[in-house]
């Protein structure tokens, strides 16, 4: 027999199987990075219809390259805003089995490979540039990198991934006749830092603002002392950063979506709680199903069994374990 506790909100769905199980573990709520990348959308596709038609009208190449550069951005914060929304929409839908936190991390995924482009293409022109270079506007170059630099500074404290925003957890129990138990433990806090699809964008940003940035030194040093190599050096420098900053992201969405085992430290803080006198663990499985929550499923191995429930609630409130499956036998 099953007991629940009710939704946070809306009319519970029925599982496939008869069962009424949440696995919804806060998805259904708007995120912090879901209002801020839609704040930076506007921000991008407003300079970038600027540029575009000062550039047509004045007729100025710079302009009108920075204005498609700034596009091709556009399109991959869109990709992370759908992200936020299409988990959210779905949330409740029972063909996640443990609910859509990992769109998060495929949006942040896709974020790293589209920044990984963006990385092989600064590259190839950067080069094509240094083999065969180009006669510089400077003025025109140097303006347009300086409003590019200031945008791009304005999305970034939009987008801050430091500042770490909480959002609150219920506890829901399920209570099982058997020694094989699945229960949703307590979670109290899940924290923004833990967003691969905020960090997405953000990095997005922040690889517009560093272009910028060694643009305005080499352009500087083109102009005043006549080293014009040094803009495509500095557009190949900044190529290896981004190209740094995507192969990161890919790793660690890459966990997630894998089902890595998760931290060390989380692993040794369930074995703490619940390896007491004889009774020992001879299974442990945790992993990531969303942003800084994890689902575990564990087998206790006991000389004087318990029900579940009981070794369920010898875990810390404090652990980011939203499901919990265990199981109990005799040696």
């Amino acid at each position: 027999m099953h007991m629940h506790a009710p939704e946070p909100t809306g009319r519970p769905r029925r599982h496939p199987l008869g069962h009424e199980h949440d696995h919804v573990f806060g998805q259904d709520q708007a995120r912090a990075g879901e209002s801020r990348t839609l704040i930076v959308i506007g921000v991008t596709a407003s300079m970038m219809v600027i540029e575009i038609a000062t550039g047509i009208a004045f007729g100025s190449m710079a302009l009108l390259a920075d204005g498609l550069h700034m596009a091709s951005h556009a399109a991959a914060l869109a990709i992370t805003y759908f992200a936020y929304v299409y988990a959210r929409r779905h949330a409740r839908d029972v063909r996640f089995s443990f609910g859509t936190g990992k769109v998060n991390a495929l949006g942040g995924y896709t974020g790293a490979v589209l920044l990984g482009v963006f990385a092989l293409m600064m590259a190839a022109e950067s080069i094509h540039r240094l083999i065969n270079p180009v006669e510089i506007q400077f003025n025109y170059a140097i303006g347009v990198a300086v409003i590019g630099l200031i945008v791009n500074a304005i999305c970034a404290l939009i987008l801050d991934v430091h500042d770490h925003g909480h959002s609150h957890g219920d506890e829901h129990d399920h209570d099982h006749d058997h020694d094989h138990d699945h229960d949703h433990h307590h979670h109290a806090h899940e924290h923004e830092h833990h967003d691969h699809n905020l960090r997405a964008a953000y990095l997005h940003v922040l690889a517009d603002a560093l272009t910028s940035v060694l643009a305005i030194v080499a352009l500087l040093c083109g102009k005043y002392f006549g080293q014009n190599w040094m803009d495509p050096a500095m557009g190949i420098l900044g190529a290896i950063l981004v190209a740094t900053w995507a192969i990161g992201l890919l790793k660690t969405t890459s966990r997630t979506l894998l089902d890595h085992a998760a931290s060390s430290h989380l692993v040794d803080a369930v074995k703490a709680a619940l390896e007491t006198d004889d009774d020992r663990l001879s299974d442990l499985h945790i992993w990531s199903i969303g942003p800084g929550i994890y689902a575990a499923e564990l087998a206790v191995i006991s000389p004087d069994p318990k029900s579940p429930d009981h070794y369920k609630a010898m875990l810390p409130d404090d652990l980011p374990l939203v499901h919990v499956t265990c199981e109990v036998r005799s040696p």
